[in-house]
């Protein structure tokens, strides 16, 4: 056989262990899991930071403010030193919508060693009545105005996220009824773009298929992954594992956090949303561009033969099948023809899934591999910014490689995001 045709035997072989040996990635029915009522309500506090977010806030903020929920819940936004009025936006909308109060705190700049997300979240916490310590960690100081008792559930939310009314009801439910100390769910990110239609299922099918859902949620498996615009957290567990303190360098914070608390014993859970969803726009390539290249890197610890490693498995997995499928024809080689369209057939089979969780067509499928080979070069590209001293930023702030380096990556990593 010639070289073409075992690539793309290869190829085809990886295809079929991807399908039936990682965890069944491709498949989107892990959704909240069947839950009663419980006997009682536990009191929550949203926590919700935010820099410059004052466009987003009156299409998200309003559903928190009118969360049908039956035990005691507040809302604490951290104005994560914004430019734009947020924390003002925040008051005024707490104002004309009523609903849960809304408290805003203000941290200022991170410390040295902070990323900002984690910063505003500790503070927030601390706002909220929860001590932010840990083995070896050191407390928090008191602040005056703290209730009386803290929340048994935190309900972590990005400012871009909108919640149905009885998402935060139905949360809590289900963490009662399983007893989980993690639950999160991916936020259904908004698809109305040529290029949100082209990129963004793909992003969410690369992170499913790099942290197989149902791996995550099996009791005892060593996968662990949340989403950071959605996040139920039990204070107990959060205090147990010393968050945020134990991960405050982290960039891909979501992740870092479902880890801290598999480690200390907690029990995790993700899934897809059909709730929750994010109201943040990506018109562009650019912006989408910046949002996966900005911690691409960060994902593979700066290595780079991690990097060379992904970039070789997303060419073998993604580009070789379709270059195989047209070669081969082209060149009359039967074996790299049938191996190609094979690996392409199943790579295109997976990702139907996907597409109808976003009620999108079918034919959106064919051009995965492109949309593979633009995640590759966004991968390049963080790489690239990393070495030329620009590394991770968001908003204006950069964040310099931390001195312990995020954990593992494996194939598909090109596609893992930071989340603001």
């Amino acid at each position: 056989m010639s070289a073409l045709a075992w690539t793309a035997v290869a190829s085809l072989a990886a295809w079929a262990w991807l399908l039936l040996g990682q965890g069944f990635f491709w498949r989107t029915d892990q959704r909240l899991p069947p839950h009663g009522e419980p006997e009682s309500w536990p009191d929550v506090a949203v926590v919700v930071p935010a820099r410059d977010e004052a466009a987003m806030l009156p299409l998200s903020l309003p559903s928190l403010l009118h969360q049908d929920y039956p035990g005691r819940a507040r809302i604490v936004l951290v104005d994560d030193d914004s430019s734009d009025g947020t924390g003002d936006t925040a008051r005024a909308l707490a104002v004309r919508y009523g609903g849960l109060p809304l408290s805003v705190v203000c941290p200022g700049e991170p410390d040295p060693g902070w990323t900002g997300k984690l910063w505003a979240l500790r503070h927030g916490m601390a706002a909220a009545g929860v001590e932010a310590d840990g083995p070896g960690l050191p407390k928090e100081p008191k602040e005056p105005e703290r209730p009386e008792r803290p929340p048994e559930y935190l309900l972590l939310t990005d400012a871009d996220i909108a919640h149905a009314p009885d998402s935060l009801r139905a949360l809590v439910a289900s963490a009662r009824a399983h007893r989980l100390d993690l639950v999160s769910q991916m936020a259904r990110l908004r698809v109305e773009s040529g290029w949100e239609r082209l990129v963004v299922p793909a992003f969410v099918y690369f992170f499913c298929q790099l942290y197989p859902f149902r791996r995550v949620n099996r009791h005892g498996a060593r996968t662990a992954a949340a989403a950071g615009g959605c996040v139920l957290l039990r204070t107990e567990a959060a205090v147990r594992a010393g968050v945020p303190d134990s991960i405050r360098q982290a960039v891909i914070d979501d992740v870092s956090l479902a880890r801290a608390v598999q480690r200390s014993g907690g029990r995790i859970w993700l899934g897809l949303a059909d709730g929750v969803t994010s109201v943040r726009p990506y018109p562009r390539l650019a912006d989408l561009w910046r949002m996966v290249s900005r911690s691409a890197y960060t994902q593979l610890r700066y290595s780079p033969a991690l990097l060379a490693g992904t970039v070789a498995g997303l060419a073998l997995v993604y580009l070789v099948p379709p270059v195989a499928l047209f070669a081969g024809l082209a060149g009359g080689d039967a074996v790299a023809a049938w191996s190609g369209g094979g690996a392409w057939a199943v790579m295109t089979a997976t990702y139907l899934p996907m597409l109808r969780y976003y009620r999108l067509t079918p034919s959106l499928a064919l051009p995965l591999p492109f949309t593979a080979l633009l995640y590759l070069l966004m991968t390049l590209d963080s790489a690239g910014r990393h070495h030329l001293g620009r590394g991770a930023s968001w908003k204006g702030r950069r964040y310099a490689r931390p001195r312990a380096a995020p954990e593992s990556a494996g194939p598909g990593a090109a596609a893992e995001r930071a989340r603001s």
